[in-house]
């Protein structure tokens, strides 16, 4: 007998449970990182600087539930607030749900494991500096954290030992 489709196939994001609608973050960090928008054009540019308080080897918050009293313009996505945010990764599980799209082979959900966002390359560790060590953000523009990943390690790994290094 099938096994029942997964919750994030079947429900509208508001009708997620608060642990449903927290377990589609898949910890990549990339929203935690820091975004500037040019006043007379509107474009929307990615820094590789992390908010103070992602813990960047983690990729995960280091007070996530008193994030907003440290960093008071934090954003708490809620299914309405995420129809206005254009900012989020196209990686990003709350965005792929809302559009209607699965969730990807590296996801904890689909995976398993915490650690495939990291293995795939989606998340910033690694890749992020501390928001302390920065100095002027315009220095530290980047284009990966809204791209989706690319090569090897955006793929699944190969279930057959014989196809390794086959690509």
């Amino acid at each position: 007998m099938p096994a029942d489709p997964p919750f994030w196939k079947t429900k509208p994001l508001a009708a997620m449970s608060r642990a449903e609608w927290e377990s589609l973050c898949d910890g990549c960090g990339r929203c935690c990182l820091h975004k500037m928008r040019d006043d007379e054009t509107d474009e929307l540019v990615f820094t590789e600087v992390a908010c103070r308080l992602l813990d960047i080897p983690t990729c995960r918050c280091a007070d996530y539930e008193n994030r907003r009293t440290w960093v008071p313009d934090c954003v708490k996505l809620t299914p309405k607030r995420l129809r206005k945010i254009d900012w989020l990764p196209p990686t990003c599980a709350y965005r792929l749900v809302q559009e209607g799209k699965d969730l990807p082979w590296w996801h904890p959900l689909v995976s398993g494991d915490p650690e495939t966002v990291h293995r795939a390359g989606v998340s910033v560790r690694g890749r992020a500096i501390r928001e302390r060590d920065a100095g002027p953000f315009e220095d530290h523009i980047v284009r990966w954290p809204g791209q989706e990943p690319r090569g090897r390690r955006a793929r699944p790994p190969t279930a057959d030992p014989d196809e390794k290094g086959q690509e």
